[in-house]
């Protein structure tokens, strides 16, 4: 019985997100075929997010967390939306059927179909060891367990939220108030761990981060989503979200769940994949996806607000098809200028001292990101595909992508160098958990670059024709 109210626990914010995007009719362009990926991979964190906002409201109305106020209202929302989303024939069950079972029996050369095969089998076994682990594991991560746990732990016994201060408040006796090692910390995380233990029925340190292992395979569903909605080869688009989900540093996030890094990182890639559909169609419902998740970054963490600018780059070059790339190039120079300026004061932003360290941990990022094994070969290839593809990357339809993913990689230099966060490079710890937020992003635009690459070479060109699409 406690296995199947935690799986529904876990379903409900995937159905509540399917569902809404199913009745927006998102996405609207579907002649490729590729609405159900989409849905599924956006769905999970697009619905978690909807049910921590209901939360919020039910605690500032006065009303107690529970299956009753949570569980009902959302499942029933839920099952509206999907009743619309069929009526109006923006799912249907029968078109769904057919493209799951395309997933996993595609229409491709035999040899193509073997490690078609063999890539599903391989995701598979790696989200069942990573349950068994989130299963086995109790709660472990030192942040976890400091900053993001006892917010869930305090509000689940309470059954609504209630503030967290600094120590002197709460020295000082605040009525009310409990105080954990970063209580300005955004209470999203904490609650999406709360409501697991409200539909489990018991705390449960453990079984609490269930989502986390749900936020990993939206992602890589979104991604395979996003490519061959960008024309990838299904192959390919499936390999693409092998590479994410295969990432180590990834899967540890997901085995010893607890940090709020994964759910940043599949937020403002959603983000980011979403703009950038806008950025080529224009259409208002991307837009409408794509703002709900821009303006949901710092519900994630502190510094959200600033990936959520880091989308801007993007939005320009769409603006501006002849002029954006230069704009933008512009504009991160005048930025670098001024940081430079920065640099010889010490404002603090966000808690963090900004000025410029000439002995930053440069070694330590160096090795950190090519000699260890959180990244596998990413930046190797990374570097490689996108030195090759460097022309592309400053023309349609590439532009707009790579100019967020060149804010995003600024945003980081510019932690590193401007920051005490350049302290922490030397345990490694800071530096991965930070790239962890655009590492996805990377490999998507590295995945399209070697398209457009492939498009413009006859070989390649005339490989990929003659595989018959798949799902």
């Amino acid at each position: 019985m406690e296995t199947l109210s935690l799986a529904l626990g876990v379903a409900l914010p995937w159905l509540l997100g399917f569902s809404a995007l199913a009745a927006l009719g998102w996405p609207r362009d579907d002649a490729r075929g590729n609405s159900l990926p989409l849905r599924i991979g956006f769905g999970y964190m697009l619905g978690a997010l909807v049910l921590t906002l209901w939360m919020r409201a039910l605690s500032a109305l006065g009303i107690a967390f529970g299956w009753g106020s949570i569980g009902f209202p959302l499942a029933a929302t839920a099952a509206g939306l999907l009743f619309h989303a069929t009526r109006s024939r923006h799912f249907s069950p029968i078109d769904s059927k057919r493209v799951l079972k395309a997933l996993l029996s595609p229409s491709l050369p035999p040899a193509q179909r073997m490690l078609w095969i063999a890539l599903i089998a391989w995701l598979a076994l790696r989200f069942g060891l990573l349950a068994a682990e989130v299963a086995w594991r109790p709660l472990y991560p030192w942040d976890a367990w400091v900053q993001w746990a006892t917010k869930a732990r305090v509000w689940y016994e309470l059954g609504r939220i209630v503030p967290f201060v600094q120590a002197d408040a709460w020295l000082a006796g605040a009525a009310g108030a409990y105080f954990d090692a970063s209580p300005n910390y955004p209470a999203t995380v904490p609650l999406l761990q709360v409501w697991t233990c409200i539909a489990l029925g018991r705390w449960d340190d453990s079984a609490m981060n269930w989502p986390w292992l749900a936020m990993l395979i939206s992602l890589a569903a979104a991604i395979y989503g996003a490519l061959r909605d960008e024309g990838v080869a299904a192959l390919i688009a499936l390999l693409g979200a092998y590479f994410v989900a295969s990432l180590p540093l990834i899967d540890v996030h997901v085995a010893l769940a607890g940090y709020a890094d994964l759910p940043m990182a599949v937020v403002y890639t959603l983000a980011a994949l979403a703009t950038y559909r806008w950025c080529l169609q224009r259409d208002r419902l991307d837009g409408i996806v794509a703002l709900f998740l821009a303006a949901s970054c710092p519900l994630i963490k502190n510094p959200g607000w600033i990936w959520a600018l880091t989308l801007i780059p993007g939005v320009v070059i769409a603006l501006m098809p002849r002029r954006g790339v230069r704009v933008v190039a512009i504009a991160f120079a005048v930025i670098a200028l001024v940081a430079l300026a920065l640099a010889r004061t010490e404002p603090v932003l966000l808690g963090y001292r900004l000025h410029l360290d000439f002995a930053s941990g440069w070694a330590q990022l160096v090795k950190a990101y090519f000699l260890m094994g959180n990244w596998n070969l990413l930046f190797y290839g990374a570097i490689a595909i996108l030195a090759i593809g460097g022309r592309r990357l400053i023309e349609i339809p590439l532009a707009p992508l790579a100019g967020i993913t060149a804010a995003g990689l600024a945003f980081l230099l510019f932690v590193f160098a401007f920051t005490q966060a350049s302290l922490w490079l030397a345990d490694l710890t800071t530096a991965n958990r930070a790239t962890l937020h655009i590492a996805p992003l990377l490999v998507v635009l590295s995945v399209l670059t070697w398209h457009r690459l492939s498009l413009a070479s006859p070989v390649a060109s005339g490989v990929i024709a003659a595989a018959p699409p798949a799902a």
